[in-house]
């Protein structure tokens, strides 16, 4: 779950490459990087200098020294015969294929659900240490909760981070929570491990997560995990507004059972 926002209206702007004569504070080398790393994140194979080279219009030299930063960094690896890849940490633990197919099935769901509620929406992704968020539809009115593509999530305390850390084995669990640390965000933020422990067993239970100021205060998400066909959670869904629009008990649970019901509905149409 993201800040509250109190924007008027916030552009949707398809990204566009820009150059330092148009924007004095533009650093090419970080856009070439990213670049590169948008490159690698699509593919499922390892790729050659000279392949990005072609790809990103930079010479071999200039485009080795982004790779070199970008492996002692940890965002990419170097295989045995020179070539480059994200590294694993970086990489969804579903396959790219699944990933692709989850986005095009999960992202009309979104929309129909912050339409039914006019709140933001997201869905998060499990990689191999962190979750991320990999979609947002944001709510049409002026306050309220944001996201972005990319952000890493708070499995002890995000709606989504809990929906996808209580469905793990206690290792990957643990794992998770130790590369991102159980730290406190707002008072409400649970952070003994006995109590998170119990948390995660309550969601496994009734198939939900909230966050109730647990990582921004005034902020209230309703999160709800994405089944695979064999019962494996590697995604997540959730609704996010400020709490002062959540309601009473009621409507409180006609917000859960929309998010459930999404949930379920784009696991049914995804999963193999």
């Amino acid at each position: 779950m993201g800040n509250v926002t109190a924007e008027a209206k916030r552009r949707r702007v398809a990204p566009v490459r820009i150059e330092p004569k148009e924007d004095r504070y533009f650093s090419r080398a970080v856009s070439k990087a990213l670049e590169v790393l948008e490159i690698l994140k699509r593919s499922s194979q390892p790729k050659a200098l000279h392949y990005l080279t072609s790809k990103v219009s930079l010479t071999k030299s200039s485009l080795f020294r982004i790779l070199h930063t970008l492996e002692v960094s940890g965002y990419v690896e170097k295989t045995a015969d020179g070539r480059y890849l994200i590294s694993i940490d970086r990489r969804p633990l579903i396959p790219t294929s699944m990933l692709t197919r989850l986005l095009r099935v999960g992202t009309p769901h979104l929309k129909e659900l912050t339409r039914q509620f006019r709140e933001s929406t997201a869905l998060g992704v499990l990689f191999d240490n962190h979750i991320e968020t990999m979609a947002v539809v944001e709510s049409p009115q002026v306050i309220r909760m944001g996201n972005t593509p990319g952000r890493i999530i708070q499995p002890h305390a995000s709606a989504i981070g809990k929906s996808i850390a209580a469905f793990q084995t206690e290792e990957r669990r643990e794992h998770l929570l130790r590369s991102y640390g159980i730290l406190r965000m707002t008072d409400k933020t649970i952070t003994d491990e006995t109590v998170l422990r119990e948390e995660f067993r309550r969601i496994r239970e009734q198939g939900y997560a909230l966050d109730s100021e647990e990582t921004t205060e005034d902020g209230q998400c309703f999160g709800c995990p994405i089944f695979m066909g064999d019962g494996e959670v590697l995604a997540a869904i959730s609704l996010s507004m400020p709490k002062s629009r959540v309601g009473s008990a009621e409507d409180q649970q006609k917000l859960i059972d929309g998010v459930v019901k999404t949930a379920r509905a784009i696991s049914k149409e995804w999963a193999p």
